[in-house]
């Protein structure tokens, strides 16, 4: 094997005990007693179900040897006995084999539910940055694919491997007290063999897996970024070339399938000849023990019922195999997604933000995405409590940058943000979250009602205040208008209202949340004239009270600001209120100029 695929091996071999190490808290949790009752107690039951199991074939066995003995007489008790007996030894087998299913299914699904939700709860606790470099899609296959495997390696690593080595255990002591060690032998080598073949072939497979796995995961990723770009697509005339390119992506997927279906059906026929081999071999034995008087016609027949009890489960650890190692894999990539480090964390110290005034202060602060790349460079500003500050400045300039470190999405690279005082990186981001509300360019919906969604601000809030919020909003009006009035639903991503009627949502719902900071990112920038004055109106009283952080393209929807902050390069060149800044002449007076021979010619 060449060293990068014995390193790929190596590093999944590890990867599968850390994944068996962190499912152990889940099986074994400390705290909750009724789970290691019921793991205990299903254990036991699959012990005794595999005990009785195995002395089902002796049953079998001497009810022929009565019958063989008696003439095959239709009312001899004894073999009717035994008859019965075999029966009722099957009857519980099966009944608790179901039993232990019952008594573990509570401990299961419990994993299953705590893995899935500390999955999910991690993701929203990752950085914009892990965010905006992945595809939901991608994100969401990975926990679909982890889920299942913790399902299926909960259900299978414990009640099928577990149980088919007890019970091979228990045959190969039978076979070798009963008969002789040439049985043990040949029944030894026909498992050995088997699972060698299997085992190496499998592990062949898993590559081939894996990038099915990889295919599969760039179709549905291909999938929902087409269907969440639907508008964009109809503008283009683009839907044959969507349909082209992921109909590449299932066509590389269906070459990875048939490559993992075709190994599949070798691996089938080598398990096959392998099982048939041992069964012939120990057939034969025992044939020619019966033709020499050694054996008895009964144990031929506990043979072959031995044989064939043991090349059930065998024939299913193929499959059971593979798929615990494909559940392996799956489950690995969603434990690399929980140990994913978080770029912004709590610090251990970490206070409670006490918002007393609202003052936002920027000393000296520097940021870039990228190491190499720096954006901004060493910028100082202050909002003053319950003052409204603009942040004005050309594309790339920076001025975003400020409303993501504002709320934490990324951390300064060098100097510090504060607010009344108090380091953002010192305090908690539940706590700083709760005091900044932000309108974004582009509101973005759930796909739920309108009532939902403005809701969405504050928890728990009432209908009276749901409904307030929207009409200081200068919203209220239109949704009252509407055929299903608050329980409209907005469709996907808001899509079924104007941009003008998202955003107003929008502040409602900030509204409702009643942040003493409010963040405005470019709020008003994609609206029409009228409809910008409207959203302008909204978000003047939206601002009473509270220190505003506007971050603008449109110097008009600013001109009102306490301060304004002009942007260039990443650094302040010009600050002061929009009459000082005309009257230096500098760059804000050549933007408003600009603009202002813009807008004359639009109209």
């Amino acid at each position: 094997m060449p060293p990068a695929e014995t390193s790929i091996a190596s590093d999944e071999r590890r990867s599968g005990l850390r994944t068996l190490r962190r499912m152990g808290p889940y099986l074994w949790p400390s705290r909750h007693l009724w789970v290691k009752q019921r793991v205990v107690l299903a254990i036991a039951v699959l012990v005794l179900a595999k005990l009785i199991a195995v002395y089902t074939p002796v049953l079998y066995k001497g009810a022929v040897d009565s019958l063989a003995a008696e003439g095959v007489p239709p009312l001899a008790l004894g073999a009717v006995g035994l008859t019965i007996a075999y029966g009722v030894a099957r009857i519980f087998t099966t009944g608790f084999q179901q039993l232990r299913d019952v008594i573990f299914a509570p401990v299961g699904q419990r994993a299953l539910r705590h893995l899935a939700l500390e999955t999910f709860t991690h993701i929203h606790r990752l950085s914009m940055r892990y965010h905006i470099t992945r595809k939901t899609g991608g994100l969401s296959r990975i926990i679909e694919r982890g889920v299942k495997g913790v399902e299926f390696l909960l259900r299978f690593l414990l009640f099928s491997i577990g149980p088919l080595v007890l019970e091979l255990l228990l045959v190969a002591v039978i076979l070798t007290v009963l008969f002789d060690a040439w049985y043990l032998l040949a029944v030894g080598g026909t498992i050995g063999l088997y699972i060698w073949f299997t085992f190496a072939i499998t592990e062949w497979r898993v590559k081939l897996r894996r990038e099915m796995n990889k295919q599969d995961t760039d179709a549905n990723q291909k999938a929902i970024d087409s269907l969440l770009n639907y508008e964009t697509v109809k503008y283009f005339g683009a839907e044959k070339r969507e349909a082209d390119r992921y109909d590449g992506a299932m066509r590389a997927y269906a070459k990875a399938a048939l490559k993992t279906a075709y190994s599949l059906a070798f691996l089938n026929f080598g398990q096959s000849l392998f099982i048939t081999a041992g069964l012939i071999a120990v057939m034969v034995m025992a044939a020619i023990g019966v033709q020499n008087g050694e054996l008895t016609v009964g144990d031929f027949v506990m043979v072959n019922a031995y044989m064939i009890q043991i090349t059930v489960p065998l024939n299913f650890l193929g499959t059971v195999y593979r798929e615990i190692r494909q559940s392996l894999v799956d489950m690995g990539e969603m434990f690399d997604l929980l140990e994913q480090p978080a770029d912004v964390a709590d610090a251990k110290d970490a206070s409670e933000l006490k918002v007393t005034g609202g003052e936002i202060r920027l000393k000296d602060v520097r940021f870039g995405y990228d190491s190499d790349r720096e954006i901004l460079k060493g910028v100082d500003l202050v909002a003053g409590a319950g003052q409204t500050v603009a942040i004005v400045g050309s594309t790339g300039s920076g001025k975003s940058t400020i409303g993501r470190l504002l709320f934490r999405f990324y951390d300064v690279t060098g100097g510090a943000l504060t607010i009344d005082g108090q380091d953002v990186r010192q305090v908690s981001q539940e706590s700083l979250h709760a005091a900044i509300g932000v309108v974004p360019q582009d509101t973005v919906l759930f796909n739920d009602t309108i009532r939902y969604n403005i809701a969405y601000g504050r928890d728990g809030a009432s209908t009276a205040e749901v409904e307030q919020a929207a009409r200081d909003a200068q919203i209220h009006d239109f949704i009252v208008s509407l055929p299903e009035g608050y329980d409209t639903q907005v469709g996907e991503r808001g899509l079924k209202l104007s941009g003008g009627e998202k955003q107003r949502v929008g502040i409602a719902r900030t509204l409702l949340k009643n942040p003493p900071i409010l963040l405005l990112d470019e709020a008003t920038s994609a609206l029409d004239t009228e409809t910008e004055q409207e959203i302008k109106d909204a978000l003047e009283r939206a601002a009473e009270g509270r220190t505003v952080v506007t971050i603008a393209h449109r110097l008009s929807t600013v001109a009102e600001a306490d301060l304004i902050v002009v942007l260039e390069q990443g650094e302040v060149v010009e600050q002061g209120n929009h009459e000082a800044l005309l009257a230096r002449e500098g760059r804000y007076a050549h933007l408003w100029h600009r603009q202002q021979a813009d807008d004359q010619t639009a109209a």
